[in-house]
This record gives structure tokens, sequence and C-alpha cells, in this order.
């Protein structure tokens, strides 16, 4: 038996590659998802980026592998800042840096934190 905490479940943990059959249909299940609808948005429309409010997004896109940058878009009326997030296909993270460089140049909304 494995002990809770213990040093045996590192050394039952390691000794695994950490996918079994349930994690490879979840992969494969992410993929056809990802090619089916992120992908085929982006492509179908020429999208260089998906800009949501937040950075929640960048959990979704994480989960499908595609990158994402998030960057100061503005402050609430008790002034806590929130941000923007900007993301791509694979393979579009100087595309998506140039794109929120931009957005930060022409707002220049970030204010730097008082001491």
């Amino acid at each position: 038996m494995i002990k809770e905490y213990g040093q045996e479940v590192f050394i039952f943990a390691e000794a695994t590659n950490g996918f079994g059959p349930k994690e490879e249909k979840a992969l494969a299940t992410l993929a056809e998802w990802s090619k089916d609808g992120f992908d085929k948005v982006m492509v179908e429309h020429k999208l260089d980026a998906i800009i949501t409010p937040g950075s929640s997004f960048s959990t979704v896109l994480a989960i499908g592998g595609y990158p994402g940058i998030s960057v100061p878009a503005g402050y609430d009326k008790d002034g806590v800042p929130f941000g923007i997030c900007f993301g791509g296909l694979k393979g579009t993270e100087p595309k998506l840096i140039e794109i929120a460089y931009g957005f930060e140049q022409a707002t220049q909304i970030r204010k730097p934190p008082t001491l």
C-alpha cells in the first residue's frame, strides 16, 4: 500500500509517464475540438488573434497548447487593474507580442504601482 504523501508516492509517480488510456483519449478529443473549433475559426476568418477581457481565456489557450499574452487594459471603479488577453494559433507568438505591444503603446493605460 502506498502511503499518502510519502516517498513511495514519488517513486510510483516517477515509474509512470503520466499517460494512460483516459489521458490519451482526452488529448485526442482536445486535438479534435481544437482542429474543428479554434483553429477553424482562426483560419476561416483570417484572424491574427482572438481578444478577450481578463486573463481567464489564457487557461483555455494553454489546455489546447495555443499561445496567449495578457496586458493591462484598464482599471475598475475601485482602481483595481484588469487586463486583456490576445490568443492565437501555434507558432504565432511573434505576432501576438507585436499586437500586445501595439495595444500597450496605443493605450498607455498602465500606471506604475505606488510604493
